[in-house]
C-alpha cells in the first residue's frame, strides 16, 4: 500500500465494495522457501466477514493448508495508468502511476470438502447473473459423474477478514485543475490497464 494517507480515503465499506464487484484477485501466504502466490476468483460472505475462493488440489497453498491455517492477503487490483507530468498543465511535475488496490488480510484455512458444491454455485451465480439477460448457468447442466471428477480436483477454502486496506491513488495530491486535466489526458493517452475508469474517478473525485 503506498504510504501517503492522502490515497486511503475510501472507507473500508468502499473498499470490500470495489473487491466484491472485482471478485478476482491475487492470494499470497509464506511458504517454507518463500512466499506462495495464485490468481483466484472469489466470493465474499453477505456479511463481508470472510473471502471464500478455491484451489486445485495441488496448488502449493493448498498444499501448505494442510499443517493448518496460515496468514495471508488477497490483493485486488483496479484500474492504473502512467500519468505524464504534463498532463497536469503546472511546472515541477514527475512522471507518477495512479491505480487502484484494496488489500485484504486474515487467517486462510481449508474448508471441508461438503462445503465445496455452495461455493462453485455461490461463485458461478455471482457473474453468471451480471450476464443478464443470459439465462444463469448452473452445475446442473453438467453430467453429475463428470462433475463429480471435476470436483475431485479442487478445495475450498475460506479467509476470514481481519484488516482492509485501499490505495485509491487518484491524484488527490493536485489541485483539481490538475487532477481533472490528467484525468482527460489519461481518457485519451492512458497506458495501463482500465485507464478509463482511472479517469472517471479522477474526475468524479473533483466534483465532490
Amino acid at each position: 500500500m503506498h504510504p501517503n494517507p492522502v490515497f486511503h480515503d475510501a472507507t473500508r465499506a468502499q473498499n470490500l465494495t470495489f473487491a466484491r464487484k472485482r471478485g478476482f484477485g491475487v492470494l499470497t501466504i509464506n511458504g517454507a522457501d518463500g512466499p506462495l502466490v495464485s490468481h483466484v476468483p472469489f466470493v465474499l460472505t453477505p456479511d463481508d466477514k470472510s473471502v471464500e475462493a478455491h484451489l486445485v488440489r495441488s496448488n502449493p497453498i493448498a498444499r501448505a493448508l494442510k499443517d493448518g491455517a496460515a496468514k495471508a492477503v488477497l490483493a485486488v487490483s483496479g484500474g492504473d495508468s502512467y500519468v505524464s507530468p504534463d498532463w497536469y498543465g503546472i511546472d515541477d511535475q514527475v512522471p507518477t502511476w495512479n491505480y487502484l488496490a484494496v488489500h485484504m488480510r486474515g487467517e486462510l484455512r481449508l474448508r471441508a470438502d461438503s462445503d465445496l458444491r455452495g461455493h462453485l454455485d455461490d461463485l458461478s451465480g455471482e457473474f453468471e447473473k451480471r450476464l443478464h439477460p443470459k439465462p444463469l448457468w448452473t452445475a446442473d447442466k453438467v453430467d453429475a459423474d463428470a462433475l463429480v471428477k471435476m470436483m475431485r480436483m479442487i478445495v475450498p477454502v475460506r479467509m476470514h477478514i481481519a484488516e482492509v486496506d485501499g490505495t485509491w491513488k487518484l491524484g488527490q495530491n493536485k489541485g483539481h485543475a490538475a487532477r481533472r486535466a490528467a484525468g482527460g489526458a489519461i481518457a485519451e493517452h492512458g497506458l495501463g490497464q482500465e485507464v478509463h475508469d482511472i479517469a472517471r474517478r479522477m474526475n468524479e473525485a473533483t466534483d465532490r
